[in-house]
């Protein structure tokens, strides 16, 4: 009877014990007022224990900064080391340190799972270098810089759905498999079951028709136009390029919008402006401390070049006023401006090098390379430049015909930016029917695009769009070299890791 009456004693004291909050690092950081029982999970970034006094620092990835637990030495356990999962609990205070506002005073830690040190290959209180946790796709999202991209590309990405939701834009999910190749360029992975390879005497597919990975969502969004005015996708895409470039990858993330009822290229480039500066001052307001660490430690000066960005206006140059400015560049340009030209092949753009005695002849007419790009945006003052009205050769068959001439061009734009080269390409979309049949037929595309020509058929109005490729932005606005390091898993030919 005594046994029982003490349990119950027991047990009333347990109840009236206050029950542990759990609290993120980023809240408990944040916290305006000192709680009594507090309970935090992460991953421990610092271990040091002295004679008197146990200090840890945990992070679970909500932040930039770790939370620091003051503890009695009695709580060091053997498997409490860098990169173990632990659970604290304890009494959150007001921190005597002026870098911090809180700290977490333990009463108990938990080592839910423990790390091996000695074969973990980040180390404590060490800055490794992009190139080498690139190595470990599996682990790299513990380091702080891919930790503070990480967090940076999840607010970058809610505020382009928070940009075109707010300006009435439907968002329309374009499908990963497709049988048309948008770009023209051919560099489309193909889709092909166990079966299919095997069976190479009587070719069937899967989808009675070769299907690929996408490349753009482009044709896609113009359906959707057409009864939706403005729509945006955004969403991976796949180019089988063979290049370990530092801003190529094989599977990358694109944002792609299109809009009805517009005859303006200018209307284009003011959402492609306001898109841009829209989501960066978002993302530097939202994460201003991991924003920090790649202009203090990646890129020191580029901070001042994004201010400077977001008060002016972008630049508007032509084409043609592209090339003058190129070849009375001071600099040596591996492909000249006027010796480097592409020739239109059945609706796909190759390179051919001109002879010599040409060159005069066919200096206008030549494609951009990215060592192009970058110098007229240093010539225009590194601001952001859109380049507007491309040769019609140079570009896909659905973008309008400008009907100008002796230079017969189109009208497309592209956005290049300081240090990235192009970011963006978007132009007006070729609506008359006749234009578009005439294109098609010339290239031998009449029948695959039978479905896009009934677009112009039936209720067709001008329009445009853009894409905008996200990896480049988050290089562009972070000052990344390279484009692996902005992207979770980078995959490129030759590697495909995880």
């Amino acid at each position: 009877m005594l046994c029982a009456r003490s349990g119950w004693r027991a047990l009333r004291r347990c109840a009236s014990l206050p029950r542990a909050v759990r609290l993120r690092v980023r809240e408990a950081l944040g916290a305006r007022e000192p709680a009594e029982a507090v309970r935090v999970q992460g991953w421990v970034r610092s271990v040091r224990s002295q004679k008197e006094v146990l200090f840890l620092h945990i992070n679970d990835g909500s932040s930039l900064e770790s939370l620091q637990v003051v503890a009695d030495p009695s709580l060091e356990k053997r498997d409490l080391t860098f990169g173990s999962a632990v659970e604290v609990q304890g009494k959150l205070v007001k921190s005597p340190h002026k870098m911090q506002n809180m700290e977490l005073q333990a009463e108990t830690i938990h080592v839910v799972g423990p790390c091996d040190i000695w074969s973990f290959p980040l180390k404590m209180r060490e800055r490794h270098p992009l190139e080498y946790v690139r190595q470990f796709p599996h682990l790299r999202c513990r380091n702080n810089t891919l930790g503070a991209l990480l967090r940076i590309r999840s607010e970058a990405t809610a505020s382009i759905h928070s940009f075109f939701q707010d300006n009435g834009y439907v968002h329309i999910h374009t499908p990963i498999i497709t049988s048309n190749d948008c770009e023209g360029a051919g560099e489309l992975f193909q889709i092909e079951t166990p079966r299919e390879e095997e069976d190479s005497v009587e070719k069937s597919h899967f989808f009675n028709v070769p299907a690929f990975l996408t490349v753009s969502g482009q044709l896609h969004l113009e359906v959707m136009a057409g009864a939706f005015t403005h729509v945006f996708t955004f969403g991976p895409t796949f180019r089988a390029e063979n290049s370990q470039s530092r801003r190529h990858l094989a599977e990358f993330y694109m944002v792609e919008a299109e809009l009805s009822f517009t005859e303006s290229l200018q209307d284009i480039m003011q959402v492609m402006e306001d898109l841009f500066k829209t989501v960066t001052s978002t993302v530097l307001s939202k994460c201003p401390r991991d924003v920090e660490l790649f202009h203090k430690y990646i890129a020191p000066a580029q901070k001042g070049r994004l201010e400077q960005m977001l008060k002016h206006k972008f630049m508007i140059i032509s084409y043609s006023e592209a090339v003058e400015i190129l070849k009375q560049a001071p600099q040596t340009f591996t492909f000249k401006p006027e010796g480097f030209c592409w020739v239109s092949c059945h609706g796909r753009e190759a390179p051919k090098q001109i002879p010599r005695p040409l060159l005069l002849s066919l200096q206008w007419g030549c494609d951009l390379q990215t060592e192009h790009e970058k110098y007229l945006v240093k010539h225009c003052g590194d601001v952001p430049v859109f380049v507007v009205n491309y040769p019609y050769d140079l570009k896909p068959f659905y973008m309008r015909d400008n009907e100008d001439g002796p230079q017969h061009t189109v009208a497309a734009v592209d956005l290049l930016v300081p240090g990235v080269g192009e970011l963006c390409g978007g132009s007006l979309r070729e609506e008359r029917l006749p234009f578009l049949e005439s294109r098609l037929q010339r290239l031998g595309l009449t029948d695959a695009y039978q479905w896009y020509l009934d677009l112009r058929k039936f209720g067709s109005v001008p329009h445009g769009g853009f894409g905008m490729g996200f990896e480049r932005y988050l290089q562009y606005i972070l000052g990344v070299e390279n484009i692996k390091d902005v992207i979770p898993f980078p995959r490129f030919s030759h590697s495909c890791l995880l």
